[in-house]
C-alpha cells in the first residue's frame, strides 16, 4: 500500500482540488493506498475540508497537532502514522503533479530508498515558475546544502519525496526541525543509513501564495542545515 502524506496550514482553497487529483490518479490504479491529512494547526476553514474528505472517502485518514507547529513537524506527525510500503510526502498545492508518481516509484523498484523529485535536472519541465529573486535564493541554498550535509543533490527542497517505509519511519523519527529546513535533515538521515537517494527530473508548477518567508525562513534553513551537520 502506498501512504500519501500531505502537511494542512490554512489550505482550504487549495486542499479540495488536490485531494480530487490524487483520488482521480489513483482510484484509476490497482493498487492500495492512503491518503493522510495533517492539520497543522489551521484556523481557517481546513479542517472542515478534512472531515468531508474522510466522509467521503474511506481512504483517506486525519491526524491532527492542536496548534501550529510548522510544515516539518506535520510531516513527522503523518509519517509516524502510515502504515504504507513507500510513503510519499507532498504538499498541498500539488506543484508537482501527483502524475510524476511513477517516475519516483521506478526508482524505488531499482533498489533506491528515496526518490525525490527535481527541478534543476535536465529533463525537469518548470511550467510556472517562481518569482527571480526565490529561484536565486533557492540556488544559493542548495550550494550551501550541497556543501555542507549532500553533494551531489541539486533540488532538496521540492516537496515531492517518496521513501521506503522503514527510510521514512526512520528519518522522520529522528527530525530535529519543526519547520521548512526538514528536507535536507531527512535526506542527510537516510544518507547516514547508507540509503540510496536518487533524483528524478519531473514537471512543476510553482503555486502562489506560499507560507515560505523568503528571508526568515531562508535564514531558519540556513542556521538549521548547519546545527545538523556540526552538531548531528
Amino acid at each position: 500500500m502506498l501512504s500519501i502524506v500531505i502537511p494542512c496550514y490554512n489550505e482550504e482553497e487549495r486542499l479540495p482540488r488536490t485531494v480530487e487529483q490524487i483520488e482521480r490518479f489513483l482510484d484509476g490504479k490497482d493498487a492500495g493506498y492512503e491518503l493522510i491529512l495533517v492539520d497543522d494547526g489551521s484556523s481557517d476553514g481546513t479542517r472542515m475540508v478534512m472531515d468531508a474528505a474522510a466522509e467521503r472517502n474511506r481512504f483517506v485518514r486525519l491526524e491532527a497537532l492542536p496548534h501550529n507547529r510548522g510544515k516539518g513537524r506535520a510531516l513527522a506527525e503523518g509519517v509516524a502514522a502510515a502504515k504504507g510500503s513507500e510513503v510519499l510526502v507532498t504538499d498541498a498545492d500539488l506543484s508537482t503533479p501527483i502524475e510524476e508518481l511513477p517516475k519516483l516509484q521506478a526508482e524505488l523498484e531499482k533498489g533506491a530508498g528515496v526518490a525525490i523529485a527535481s527541478r534543476a535536472l535536465r529533463g525537469s519541465r518548470v511550467e510556472v515558475s517562481q518569482p527571480v529573486y526565490r529561484v536565486l535564493m533557492g540556488k544559493a541554498f542548495n550550494l550551501l546544502v550541497q556543501a555542507v550535509l549532500l553533494p551531489g543533490i541539486w533540488d532538496t527542497q521540492c516537496g515531492f519525496k517518496l521513501f521506503r517505509a522503514d527510510v521514512a519511519h526512520d528519518a522522520f523519527a529522528q527530525l530535529t526541525t519543526d519547520g521548512f529546513g526538514y528536507d535536507p535533515e531527512v535526506l542527510y538521515r537516510a544518507k547516514q543509513r547508507g540509503v540510496r537517494i536518487a533524483e528524478v527530473p519531473v514537471v512543476w508548477r510553482n503555486s502562489a501564495p506560499t507560507k515560505v518567508s523568503p528571508i526568515k525562513s531562508s535564514l531558519d534553513m540556513f542556521k538549521h542545515v548547519l546545527r545538523v551537520r556540526f552538531r548531528g
